[in-house]
């Protein structure tokens, strides 16, 4: 694995990391924002594809930077690290608000985009989300530790669970405790709220494949099936169980349609 860094205009500085070889394949992760989170993809992946992936602004190893987090804006860095690393052409695959960030992505510029993996997304906020991402976000402010806990009962399996509490147990140690932590997730909850393109992603004309899980109780598989129906030839496909974490709790299973999705994309 290499790794370096990006530095944006506005003073952010990215963690890259690039592992494999092949065709490009972009790991965009959800609201935790880390390049740590497809670890137990990256083996497999990396056989088939030079894999590019990166701590998002303001998370682990990236430092914040002085620009509103927006998507848009965070659509941008991922332009940015795809700049860095050299990359003309890639399929892009982003988990929940990663694959809410594709898809400003893809308004922006296609033609960079060989396909598109739209995993555990939505096309726009509804009451569901709005609810539930709300009042994470009061929990947040009093509560760090107990909302990571919330999220590890929402995101993961019953089952998945139970038997690794090891990862339970990472994500109570690295919760968002301090005031600057708290204002990055803040932040990042904010916008998805405010992100709707889906006036828009009609326009999409790339490749795309709409994942979800029936038992995702974050982003439930209605709102996958609608983003699906909004991009007219996007292929869709469903995990029968996994939880908002299928990338970890089912990565075989995962690992194994990323694969056939995106051999299939033109370079």
């Amino acid at each position: 694995m290499a790794i370096s860094r990006v530095k944006l205009t506005d003073g952010a500085e990215l963690s890259v990391h690039v592992d494999g070889s092949g065709p490009d394949l972009m790991l965009v992760t959800g609201l935790g924002g880390t390049a740590s989170y497809w670890d137990a993809a990256v083996p497999d992946l990396a056989k088939s594809f030079r894999l590019i992936r990166f701590d998002q602004r303001g998370i682990a190893a990236s430092t914040r930077g002085t620009a509103a987090t927006t998507i848009e804006q965070l659509a941008r860095d991922a332009e940015a690290v795809l700049d860095h690393v050299g990359s003309k052409r890639c399929v892009l695959l982003g988990h929940s608000t990663g694959g809410v960030i594709l898809q400003a992505m893809a308004l922006h510029d296609e033609t960079r985009i060989a396909g598109l993996i739209l995993s555990g997304t939505w096309a726009r906020p509804n009451r569901y989300m709005a609810e539930l991402f709300n009042a994470r976000a009061e929990i947040l402010k009093v509560l760090p530790k107990e909302y990571s806990a919330m999220v590890g009962f929402l995101a993961y399996t019953a089952d998945w669970l139970n038997a690794n509490w090891a990862a339970f147990e990472a994500m109570r140690t690295g919760a968002p405790v301090t005031p600057a932590q708290q204002a990055v997730v803040a932040e990042r909850i904010a916008a998805i709220l405010a992100f709707d393109r889906s006036m828009d992603i009609h326009r999409i004309t790339a490749p795309t494949l709409v994942q979800g899980a029936e038992d995702d109780l974050i982003v439930p598989a209605f709102l996958n099936r609608e983003l699906a129906g909004l991009i007219k030839h996007a292929e869709v496909q469903m995990f029968p169980t996994g939880g908002h974490m299928y990338p970890i709790t089912r990565t075989t299973a995962f690992v194994a349609e990323v694969v056939r999705f995106a051999t299939r994309c033109k370079p």
